[in-house]
């Protein structure tokens, strides 16, 4: 645990020189938070409550989902395995003394943690100043959140992750990765709400595991989930996290078996 402490410490510290992108990354993120406020406030003006959501619960969810960006990668795949497919370097990485998916996943969470504190911050802040949001007094509502995000992650470096794995097969994992993006945009509820959807459609989608991304934290900061079910959606992104984990692992010693095979 203490070689994955370190990892995580040390990808943190990596991300942390990007000064540039970090400016760049909380720019893009606060002024489509601004532009989708103004246009989510059109919409509610005709109806002051849509699927539960007031007002300043949908402006909220607008900027948790920018600020979500960042730590949830929601537009890019955030992991280097592709590249070191194809330059040879995965050879190396797959025989270091440390397990290969945990190790890409200690990296992923030192990214996210980086990405938290320096993406998303600022633009939820900007948009308490220009809107008027719902922001919840009680710290255990915060803790509870956190939670949420933390666990929501791990679901989204475990999908992600059998992305990048498919270029073991694909070589060019780029065809998957935009239909992943896609999928991350609409169905983890980026773009707008889940409660926006069709019921039908709605209700399918909050099944999927693209809803720990940005609908089951928002709900959770939002007060829509309380005591008894803040636990079940607990449980609901630990089951799939542990379902993809499990998923990813196979899909890792298939990809092993593959590279020594091919390597003779």
């Amino acid at each position: 645990m203490v070689v994955y402490a370190l990892i995580t410490r040390q990808a943190f510290r990596r991300y942390l020189t990007y000064r540039g992108a970090l400016f760049g990354g909380v720019l893009a993120n606060t002024v489509f938070g601004v532009i989708k406020a103004f246009i989510m406030t059109a919409v509610w003006r005709q109806r002051s409550t849509i699927g539960g959501y007031g007002l300043a619960d949908v402006l909220t969810y607008v900027f948790l989902a920018q600020a979500m960006i960042g730590p949830m990668s929601l537009l890019t795949n955030g992991l280097d395995i592709p590249a070191r497919v194809r330059s040879g370097d995965i050879g190396t990485d797959l025989f270091r003394p440390v397990d290969f998916q945990n190790y890409w996943l200690a990296t992923d969470l030192g990214r996210a943690g980086f990405a938290l504190l320096g993406r998303s911050v600022v633009p939820f802040v900007i948009g308490g100043l220009l809107f008027h949001l719902h922001v919840p007094k009680d710290p255990r509502v915060w803790a509870a959140f956190l939670v949420a995000v933390f666990l929501g992650t791990i679901v989204s470096f475990a999908m992600r992750y059998l992305v990048a794995m498919s270029c073991f097969w694909l070589l060019d994992e780029k065809g998957v990765t935009g239909l992943a993006n896609v999928l991350t945009g609409v169905f983890g509820g980026m773009i707008v709400p889940l409660v926006l959807f069709p019921s039908w459609l709605g209700h399918l989608a909050r099944t999927l595991p693209w809803a720990s991304l940005v609908q089951v934290p928002a709900d959770v900061f939002l007060g829509k989930r309380t005591g008894a079910s803040v636990g079940g959606a607990y449980l609901f992104e630990i089951g799939w996290a542990a379902a993809l984990l499990l998923l990813g692992r196979l899909v890792t010693r298939r990809a092993r078996h593959r590279v020594v095979v091919q390597g003779g």
